[in-house]
């Protein structure tokens, strides 16, 4: 009996083998960023385990190297690839398979209907997109195709103003997280996000709760707040 259970033990037969831990993502995204949170669900729910760091995605996805024109709300660290934006489980499971020579994946800006952006409160919007792979020079190609139905956009309004309500405000840091509407200027559907205030003279006067008015732009990788007042 005991050889028995040594010959077990040896070809790694044994009921007491170890299992191969679940791939670890470490994942930098801001701390009030809903649809990273969502993302990270699905990570965890398709056999992933993941570290989160609340400090900005920003600085990390520049450290990585993958391009901003290529960036989103998070930057992700997987097996020796980098992932950036809302890039579905099962990509990364067959990236992490065929181990191609590359920096890693990409699904640009957050398009409606990727994983962590299918929530109830985006109704049955599916918005097409691509999944890029990214080599190290820059140059992408494409490496898995989403393309759904796409539902109407909702029509700009003629003065650009976006609508929201104020969940949270930080002056030191020059940032405002706002849940919000649809802002045709940016193609960015409604969510909670977190963006930064050109003037931090602009946060005077809000607070929590409040609901408001706003233009933004992206620049250099990140939403800026260009205006805001309240709500009439």
């Amino acid at each position: 009996m005991r050889w028995g259970a040594a010959w077990l033990a040896a070809s790694g037969t044994g009921l007491g083998m170890a299992q191969p831990a679940a791939p670890l993502v470490e994942v930098w995204k801001d701390p009030q960023c809903g649809c990273c949170n969502d993302w990270i669900r699905h990570l965890e729910a398709n056999g992933f385990r993941v570290q989160a760091f609340d400090s900005g995605n920003a600085g990390m996805r520049q450290r990585l190297g993958m391009p901003q024109a290529l960036g989103s709300c998070h930057t992700a660290r997987v097996g020796g690839y980098v992932v950036e934006g809302h890039v579905p489980a099962a990509d990364i499971q067959r990236l992490l398979r065929e181990r191609p020579a590359a920096l890693g994946l990409s699904v640009p800006r957050m398009p409606v209907g990727s994983p962590g952006m299918d929530g109830p409160e985006y109704g049955n919007r599916r918005d097409p997109y691509d999944v890029l792979l990214v080599q190290r020079d820059g140059s992408t190609r494409v490496y898995a195709s989403y393309h759904q139905t796409q539902s109407a956009a909702p029509a700009a309004t003629a003065d650009r103003w976006a609508e929201g309500e104020v969940r949270r405000i930080d002056t030191a840091a020059r940032k405002i997280t706002l849940r919000h509407g649809d802002i045709p200027d940016l193609d960015m559907p409604p969510m909670t996000m977190v963006f930064q205030v050109r003037d931090p003279a602009l946060l005077q006067g809000l607070q929590p709760g409040a609901r408001v008015r706003f233009r933004a732009q992206k620049a250099d990788g990140a939403y800026i707040v260009t205006d805001i007042k309240a709500a009439p």
